[in-house]
């Protein structure tokens, strides 16, 4: 099984690989980009052709549109597109559209092709019943909205929750996935943004239909959230997730508490990205850090989000390359 997709279904297996997987599982800055291009790399490179440069196995992700081009922009990015019941039917023609996959039929069709050579692992990814409200609403609004829109809030999700089946069931008919994220970024560096409350009575029950459906296909759940995601994982679990990323080191995030309290729980990330502007030393230290969970399975190292800028291209290579030999 060396297959791309088959080494990582081996560790999401908690089977040990002939090699562990290395990716780059977030797209790199522009800033980042721009400074190695600046240092002697080719410019204008796509992904796949920068993870045949760096030497990176390839993954191709799909993040589903959610959002027609017609659709309002907000104000600004803590702002969102509606207060009330009233602006949600206004905005309901331009969001949600069933058209969205067969949109990319062509680079679904690619995708399996590339995957099917054993050269790319294909997932997908979907906003989650804490993202997608927190978009429409607006950072603060999406926060009080729990309270003042209780019943908005369960009408958005369950939309959400149908047009999302729809879609899974149209992208697994053009390919298989070994995993996919639920983008929810419901953590920050202090801990959960909602409380457990919160989650049983607006993220739960849309979990609870979603993930069944999903897993039918034998794809990985995941769920992407940022900062502290440690007292919020029992939940995640609860709910039939299986995995969590990015593990934000900077955040405390320590990986290998994680595997010790949770030693089912599937894990992608935890690179603590500030060590990539040390040098070797360091980068060889946070490696030595990770070694112990990745031998225990179930985990790929990864950057905890994406590489930062200042990474010089020195660095980077030396952090693909000490990767390599991790297994």
């Amino acid at each position: 099984m060396n297959s791309v997709s088959g080494l990582v279904r081996q560790v999401l297996g908690f089977e040990r690989p002939s090699r562990m997987p290395v990716v780059e599982w977030c797209m790199w800055w522009e800033e980042t980009i721009a400074l190695w291009e600046a240092q002697g790399m080719p410019t204008g490179m796509e992904s796949l052709e920068l993870y045949e440069y760096f030497g990176l196995d390839k993954n191709i992700q799909f993040w589903l549109d959610h959002y027609s081009g017609q659709c309002p922009k907000p104000a600004h990015q803590a702002s969102g597109l509606i207060e009330n019941a009233t602006d949600y039917q206004d905005i309901h023609g331009c969001i949600l559209k069933s058209d969205v996959v067969s949109a990319i039929e062509k680079d679904l069709q690619r995708a399996n092709e590339i995957q099917a050579k054993g050269e790319a692992v294909v997932w997908y990814t979907v906003n989650g019943f804490f993202w997608f409200p927190r978009e429409l609403f607006g950072i603060e609004n999406h926060l009080f909205s729990f309270f003042d829109h209780p019943a908005l809030y369960h009408q958005i999700c369950e939309d959400l929750l149908a047009w999302q089946m729809a879609r899974i069931d149209e992208l697994n008919a053009h390919t298989h996935f070994e995993f996919m994220t639920i983008a929810e970024d419901m953590s920050y560096n202090g801990g959960p943004m909602i409380s457990r409350q919160q989650f049983n009575e607006f993220i739960l029950p849309y979990y609870l239909k979603l993930i069944p459906h999903i897993k039918k296909y034998g794809t990985k759940v995941f769920v992407d959230t940022d900062g502290d995601v440690t007292d919020m994982i029992p939940w995640l679990l609860d709910s039939g997730v299986d995995g969590v990323f990015p593990l934000e080191r900077q955040a405390g995030v320590d990986i290998a508490f994680l595997r010790t309290q949770f030693p089912t729980l599937l894990m992608i990330g935890g690179f603590d990205k500030m060590c990539m502007f040390q040098g070797e030393k360091a980068i060889q230290g946070e490696i030595e850090r990770l070694r112990p969970v990745v031998e225990k399975g179930g985990y790929i190292p990864a950057m905890d989000h994406q590489t930062p800028p200042r990474t010089t291209l020195e660095n980077y290579r030396t952090y693909i390359k000490l990767l390599k030999e991790i297994v």
